[in-house]
């Protein structure tokens, strides 16, 4: 059994230390925000997470979420149901007969989800009270703690055998895990370490969100008219229930629109959302602050501790955000995350993390056959999106040529007429399986080009763009 230090104590590092605690290792979370959780019904307006900046931003947990849960963390399920979060099938809530009959297998679209403090504030209570895991806040990694002589001299990987915390002391374990999110400082550790360089490739998302949450404790949660995203040319829109008769509302812009930046007050905010006949009455409530939240700058991005197919560390690995992060907007994060976790966990049982060098380059390969092709299926659909949005804000046609961009619009556009077609969408949706998967399934593509072909003239009930424009002007 191995002794293992992870930094960072967010959901999918939280479920992490549990996975590995059951199956007998030794776990230590160290965590640099002080502030220990409240109970769940007080997390929303109590807990800080400084350390977070999309803290108190809108979540989405999508139906991976659950199903991972379900089968390797079955309490926290029960945790999360008896706080309150909400469990709801899109089927049940799409209108008509647009969801046809149900059928074998639709339970596995069904989400469990909440506002991420609620939701870390269960899984956190949750891990304190697990056997062999030890949860430390206010304590940060400050730096990386290696042997002299280096694990393998052939590859010349860093043999990392530790951490230092911002309280000084040096910590030993026979792995490291940095699930320390976007801003992960293992780049710079092992520079300091004098590591050879991790690969490390990053751009901006391109993405800007206007935000803010609503509640009506005891009502209904707002009928669905449409998809939870929603695209109208230059902007998207996000409809996300959450816990406790509360649910967030998103319009996603270019960061580079200069002319919706109007949408940052919530008057011209509102006025936006008004003028979507699909969602507009999902703001007939109480809204929970009365400013709109904005986030932008948010980068896509990927490490790797291996290149040219030898480790350049070992002995440390990243998890989730650390590894790699998209634009938040498909609600992906941190159902990647727990199943890397899960990865992590696997890895563990079949790799000696004693035999460093054959362990790091085990995880890697792990890594990238199960949770690759979900990257760079994100990232391909959030480069599409975006250029898709500047040229409707320039006015013009957004021809890209790509085969694979067209099949998923077709898809998309097709879920909206056959019953089919929406549950290959939503398989999508929720992370249960990749779009190559999808459409390698026999008859898909076909049928979406059929039912999708012309999803240009497809455009749901909502501002074009002069309106829109005029709107964060008024």
């Amino acid at each position: 059994m191995a002794c293992v230090v992870i930094a960072g104590a967010g959901i999918a590092s939280l479920a992490t230390a549990m996975l590995l605690a059951e199956d007998g290792h030794e776990v230590t979370v160290l965590e640099r925000d002080p502030q220990p959780p409240t109970d769940p019904g007080r997390a929303w307006a109590s807990w800080e997470r400084r350390g977070v900046n999309q803290f108190r931003l809108p979540h989405l947990f999508v139906s991976r979420f659950r199903v991972e849960l379900e089968q390797e963390l079955p309490r926290a399920v029960t945790a999360l149901d008896e706080a309150g979060t909400l469990r709801f099938n899109p089927l049940d809530l799409l209108p008509g007969q647009s969801a046809g009959d149900r059928r074998e297998g639709d339970s596995e679209y069904e989400m469990l989800t909440g506002r991420r403090p609620v939701v870390e504030a269960v899984m956190a209570s949750l891990a304190e009270s697990t056997p062999g895991v030890i949860l430390r806040r206010g304590v940060a990694v400050s730096g990386l703690l290696t042997r002299d002589s280096r694990a393998d001299e052939a590859a010349g990987a860093v043999q990392v055998t530790g951490v230092r915390t911002s309280a000084g002391e040096e910590l030993t374990a026979d792995l490291v895990v940095d699930a320390t999110g976007r801003r992960s400082g293992l780049a710079r550790w092992l520079r300091d370490c004098g590591s050879a360089p991790v690969h490390d490739e990053a751009e901006d998302s391109g993405f800007v969100y206007y935000c803010r949450h609503f509640g009506a404790k005891g009502a209904a949660l707002p009928a669905m008219l449409g998809p939870g995203m929603q695209e109208h040319g230059s902007v998207s829109s996000l409809t996300l229930p959450a816990d406790n008769g509360t649910w967030a509302v998103v319009i996603v812009a270019s960061a580079a629109d200069r002319d919706l930046r109007g949408l940052r007050d919530a008057g011209r905010w509102s006025a936006s959302v008004r003028a979507m006949p699909l969602i507009a009455h999902w703001i007939d409530a109480e809204p929970l602050s009365d400013q709109v939240a904005v986030i932008a700058n948010i980068k896509d991005r990927h490490r790797s501790l291996v290149v040219d197919g030898q480790p350049v560390a070992v002995g440390v690995v990243a998890l989730a955000d650390a590894w790699a992060c998209t634009n938040p907007s498909l609600g992906r994060g941190v159902s990647l995350g727990v199943m890397h976790g899960r990865v992590l966990r696997d890895t563990l049982r079949k790799s000696d993390p004693g035999d460093a060098p054959r362990f790091a380059l085990d995880f890697h390969h792990a890594t990238v056959t199960g949770m690759e092709p979900w990257y760079r299926a994100t990232l391909h659909y959030d480069r599409h999106r975006l250029a898709e949005m500047d040229a409707e804000a320039r006015g013009q046609a957004y021809e890209p040529g790509d085969p694979e961009w067209e099949a998923i619009r077709s898809l998309q556009f097709g879920a909206r007429k056959d019953p089919g077609l929406l549950r290959c969408n939503l398989a999508i949706i929720n992370t249960l399986r990749t779009p190559a998967e999808v459409l390698a399934e026999p008859g898909i593509r076909a049928r979406a080009t059929a039912l999708g072909g012309s999803w240009r003239t497809g455009r749901l009930p909502g501002p074009d763009r002069a309106e829109l424009t005029a709107i964060a002007a008024s």
